[in-house]
């Protein structure tokens, strides 16, 4: 090899370690300045799975899509919302042609598609046929994008109302909550939104541990397809409360449990906030009758937390349920009865000692006798720079803010309606340690159904939740979605040369 060839190798070598340098090292060797801070920039594209909203011939669903308007986003771009079986299979979320029954081309039309950012989009559908939709947004209708899925049932198993945030594909899950009893009957939905199939792996935690399931091992998903699973019919044992946990071992899918019931109804059971040592559940009906935490630690050690309710007050200990002892690897569940007593209020779970990862949810009941509805709580991430909520109207949404640790000044926005109106925001402090359920803005002109966005304004962290109230023939149907970060915006390193490498 002649000395051309090795300056050439060593010059070659030499920008590569450059180019590495900039893009990860921290302050430089030769004491130049660090890079400066990350920039948070728009995502360019965004997928959403919605689940098949319902096995009811009287079921009406509708759906809800809406972008915050961000700065930076691109110009252009598109949403929509296409059947899992007619997603397109290079993922664009294009339609895909088919054959309908006479032998002649289809093309499914999207179940919705949005305009522009700032202005929410709907769409609806009816009956036990409705599939589950996988949508994909990219340039500016991609920051923050979200999608409502809302159902109304009026009679049978499962009636009242049930909701969902459609979610992104992922490759693990746990559902603190879920049932394998006589009186309810969970599906667990798995969505595969990508051109291989996904193999998933499920398993169930009871009481006494883990339940055998040899039926949940292995599972495969078809690219773009999605399959609900009867819990029950993995495993012989009838438990009233469960633990599910999902993994994938290739792939990624969406995943939600739909819990019903014949006596209390029925909703949509969204993934915990992976496993931590302090956990918040926010936005506990201040009417709620009962309400009921289910809580599981996947580690070695078992886990010790402090109980406590965080009110418009404050935080207070909720008598007789003061601490919580979870076995390792045992599904724990307690009555906490009508916690909230009349007030807003957020449960905040805290190690009394060591720190043990867990993850929790809350089952919440409201009214009496045979007009029970119920609902869920996951435990969820805070809001961090922005979350949004779609599907909302003037009279039967009630936002709750939590700042369990410190006073929080949040900003929230209620877009223009789906059929006119004009954005209003205000300007809200929330104490620290306390729950207030707000009166949220409404769109001046307002028509149709708007969107919410919360935008914390100080270091404290804040937990939200949103709660949809609709009342029929009784019965005081509702349901809450927690309201985590809408992952508008990536953090993207901004990056300095540092061509003093070369010298050493």
């Amino acid at each position: 090899m002649n000395r051309t060839t090795l300056s050439l190798i060593a010059g070659t070598s030499a920008l590569a370690a450059v180019t590495a340098f900039a893009a990860l090292a921290g302050p430089s060797a030769s004491g130049a300045a660090a890079p400066t801070a990350a920039a948070h920039l728009p995502v360019e594209r965004t997928s959403l799975m919605c689940p098949a909203p319902s096995v009811s011939d009287i079921a009406d669903t509708s759906y809800t899509s809406f972008t915050p308007v961000t700065q930076g986003a691109a110009s252009d771009g598109k949403a929509q919302l296409l059947p899992a079986s007619e997603e397109s299979a290079d993922g664009t979320g294009g339609t895909r042609q088919g054959k309908g029954k006479d032998g002649k081309k289809t093309t499914a039309e999207p179940v919705l598609t949005p305009k522009a950012p700032g202005t929410p989009a709907t769409g609806d559908t009816s009956g036990a046929d409705a599939p589950a939709l996988i949508g994909t947004a990219d340039g500016k209708f991609a920051p923050g994008w979200t999608v409502q899925e809302t159902t109304e049932i009026a009679v049978g198993t499962g009636r009242g109302l049930q909701g969902v945030t459609c979610t992104p594909a992922d490759t693990e899950f746990w559902f603190p909550g879920a049932s394998t009893a006589d009186s309810r009957t969970d599906y667990l939905h798995l969505t595969n939104p990508d051109d291989s199939a996904a193999v998933v792996d499920v398993e169930l935690y009871g009481k006494n541990g883990a339940i055998k399931s040899p039926l949940g091992e292995n599972l495969t998903v078809k690219p773009h397809t999605s399959e609900p699973i009867l819990l029950s019919t993995l495993t012989d044992e009838r438990q009233d409360d469960v633990t599910v946990h999902v993994s994938v071992r290739s792939g990624r899918v969406g995943a939600t449990v739909q819990a019903l019931d014949g006596k209390t109804g029925g909703d949509w059971l969204a993934a915990a906030a992976d496993p931590a040592g302090s956990l918040v559940l926010p936005g506990i009906p201040k009417d709620a009758t009962d309400v009921r935490l289910i809580a599981f630690t996947p580690g070695d050690a078992d886990a010790d937390l402090t109980v406590r309710l965080a009110s418009p007050s404050g935080l207070i200990t909720p008598a007789g349920n003061e601490t919580l002892h979870v076995k390792s690897g045992m599904t724990t569940a307690v009555d906490l009865g009508p916690v909230t007593r009349g007030e807003a209020g957020s449960l905040v779970l805290t190690p009394t000692d060591q720190s043990v990862p867990v993850v929790a949810a809350l089952q919440v009941l409201r009214g009496k006798g045979a007009n029970q509805e119920m609902a869920f709580i996951p435990a969820t991430a805070p809001v961090g720079t922005r979350a949004t909520s779609a599907d909302n109207s003037a009279k039967g949404t009630t936002l709750a803010l939590t700042a369990p640790t410190g006073a929080a000044k949040v900003k929230v926005t209620a877009s223009a309606g789906s059929d006119g109106g004009t954005a209003v925001s205000r300007t809200y402090t929330i104490g620290s340690g306390t729950t207030q359920n707000i009166e949220a803005p409404v769109p001046s002109g307002q028509g149709g159904t708007y969107a919410l966005t919360v935008e914390p304004l100080t270091g404290a962290p804040v937990y939200a939740a949103r709660t949809l109230t609709a009342t029929e023939s009784g019965i005081p149907g509702f349901t809450i979605q927690t309201l985590p970060n809408d992952r508008g915006l990536v953090a993207v390193p901004k990056t300095d040369e540092d061509l003093s490498i070369l010298q050493k």
